[in-house]
């Protein structure tokens, strides 16, 4: 593998996890709508990512990453009996978005140390070959 494979590898791993940050803070600003139809609800989403693969001489070998999809959360919206609420349903219930606050506060941080780590693995990429470049001097 290329030193140079180093930066369109870790580009990729900064362009997926700004992608999940994206998602997070979308996540959390949705966080507590409620409405009267869960159906028009907000639903938490997650990207979903896969390894991309390079054939190098008959050989595979992780080239990247990428985000193939996003896809909303399955998991069903709390539901509230709350008659008075003007967005209550006939039944007097209200539905409250599907976001788990503590679940995207992990992501959120998650997604930023692996952001920083591509980062470092960018500058480090860097310094090398500067050093490199210094030894025909």
């Amino acid at each position: 593998m290329s030193l140079l494979n180093v930066f369109n590898i870790a580009g990729s791993g900064m362009s997926a996890q700004a992608t999940r940050l994206n998602t997070v803070s979308s996540n959390m600003a949705n966080a507590n709508n409620i409405s009267g139809n869960k159906d028009e609800l907000y639903r938490a989403k997650n990207p979903v990512f896969s390894t991309v693969m390079e054939n190098v001489n008959g050989e595979y070998t992780s080239a990247g990453v990428r985000v193939d999809s996003i896809q909303e959360s399955t998991v069903e919206p709390s539901k509230r009996y709350d008659p008075n609420n003007p967005l209550a349903d006939k039944n007097g219930y209200i539905y409250k978005s599907n976001v788990n606050i503590m679940e995207e506060m992990a992501n959120m941080i998650s997604a930023s140390r692996s952001y920083q780590n591509n980062v470092e693995i960018l500058n480090t990429a860097k310094q090398m070959m500067l050093a490199t470049l210094k030894l025909g001097e």
